[in-house]
């Protein structure tokens, strides 16, 4: 079994000392007309499971569901806890997992890169083994575009409503970053989508999701080699 939560104490005792614990950092946020709210701890939670089912040494954890979505705001649905809550629940989430060898966090969501990042710092600082790893993608397509609904598609395709899919602000995410802090995404984009979501298909999920899971695995086989 790969999931902690599937396992007892008992069980976990046994193989703590020796095991990584993976957790997917999500969000529930909008993510366009047509993608459902969950698209960030779903992606994340994928990954987890992958990178526990290829190496031995790895227990996926429950994702955590909420972070820093202020810039989604302006939909409704979006629920956010901000960057000084997100930061603060990582730090004590990965403090009570002193039992384990490490903890590899997973990030989902762009929005979370930030806390995240800063509590790798204070985490590292206590001498705690901690490996933070972030999502990619084009700086024409950064949320709710072609690569998410791709992704999705392979994932989730009941959830995907390809009749609303509909394209929505497609200047590089760095261009749009002056506007989109100070107003947040509805100031830059109507339909919440940052990209071309059309003509998305699973195929293009299986591709992208196998070349994130290969650059995870890579990642953390380097971490680990070096701990």
């Amino acid at each position: 079994m790969t999931r902690l939560d599937s396992l007892t104490w008992q069980q976990i005792q046994d193989r703590a000392a020796t095991s990584v614990l993976a957790v997917p950092l999500g969000a529930t946020e909008q993510h366009g007309p047509h993608l459902p709210l969950r698209v960030d701890t779903a992606i994340a939670t994928e990954l987890a499971d992958r990178l526990a089912a290829r190496l031995p040494y790895v227990l996926a954890a429950p994702a955590v569901p909420y972070g820093s979505s202020g810039e989604h705001a302006g939909f409704p649905g979006t629920l956010s806890i901000g960057q000084p809550a997100t930061e603060l629940l990582i730090v004590e989430l990965v403090r009570s997992a002193d039992a384990f060898a490490g903890t590899v966090l997973i990030c989902g969501h762009g929005g979370n890169i930030e806390p995240v990042t800063r509590a790798v710092r204070t985490l590292r600082d206590e001498g705690r083994r901690v490996l933070s790893w972030n999502l990619t993608g084009p700086g024409d397509d950064s949320h709710a575009g072609r690569t998410e609904t791709a992704v999705m598609l392979k994932l989730h395709p009941e959830e995907v409503r390809t009749d609303r899919a509909e394209t929505g602000n497609t200047t590089p995410l760095p261009e749009l970053l002056p506007t989109l802090r100070q107003g947040g995404v509805r100031a830059v984009s109507g339909n919440g989508v940052l990209g071309d979501p059309t003509g998305a298909t699973a195929d293009q999920g299986v591709r992208i999701l196998d070349g994130w899971a290969e650059d995870l695995y890579a990642a953390v086989s380097r971490w680990r080699s070096t701990h």
